[in-house]
C-alpha cells in the first residue's frame, strides 16, 4: 500500500471555492502515480469540503457560495459556541470527499469539471488528502 499524499491549500476568504485540480494533478505526477483506478480526495475538516463542479466559468464557484449562504445564513438559531455553525452545515451539504476516476495516473474529469476545496470558515490553511488506487493497488 502506498503513502497518502497530503496537500496544503491556503484559502483567502471566509467562504470560497478553490480550484485544486492542477495542484492534484501535479501531486499525483510528482508521487509517481500511474495506471487506471480511483482517486479519493478527502478534506479532514468539519468546516471545509470537497466538490466537483464547473471550472471553465469562475462565476459558477461564486454562485455556489452565494446559493449556500442563502440556504444556510451565517447567523441563525445555532447553539454551537464558536460562531461557525453555518460552516458545519454547509460542509455537511457539500461533503468532505470525492471519488474521481484515474486514467494513466491522472484524474479523468468531464470537459468542464474541476476539483474544488470548498472553504466555509476561512481564511485558513487546509489539508487535502489524496489516496490513489490504481490497477487494484493503493499508490
Amino acid at each position: 500500500m502506498g503513502a497518502m499524499i497530503e496537500l496544503t491549500v491556503t484559502t483567502t476568504a471566509r467562504e470560497v471555492l478553490v480550484d485544486i485540480t492542477t495542484l492534484v494533478r501535479h501531486a499525483l505526477r510528482d508521487a509517481g502515480v500511474r495506471g487506471d483506478g480511483v482517486l479519493h480526495v478527502f478534506s479532514p475538516h468539519t468546516t471545509a469540503g470537497i466538490t466537483v463542479n464547473e471550472g471553465a466559468d469562475p462565476s459558477v464557484a461564486r454562485d455556489l457560495v452565494v446559493a449556500l449562504s442563502g440556504l444556510v445564513p451565517r447567523s441563525g438559531d445555532y447553539r454551537h459556541a464558536e460562531g461557525n455553525s453555518d460552516a458545519h452545515v454547509k460542509t455537511s451539504l457539500v461533503g468532505t470527499s470525492a471519488a474521481v476516476p484515474l486514467v494513466g495516473g491522472a484524474p479523468r474529469l468531464g470537459t468542464w469539471q474541476s476539483l474544488y476545496l470548498a472553504e466555509f470558515d476561512g481564511p485558513r490553511r487546509r489539508a487535502v488528502w489524496l489516496q490513489a488506487t490504481t490497477d487494484g493497488v493503493a499508490t
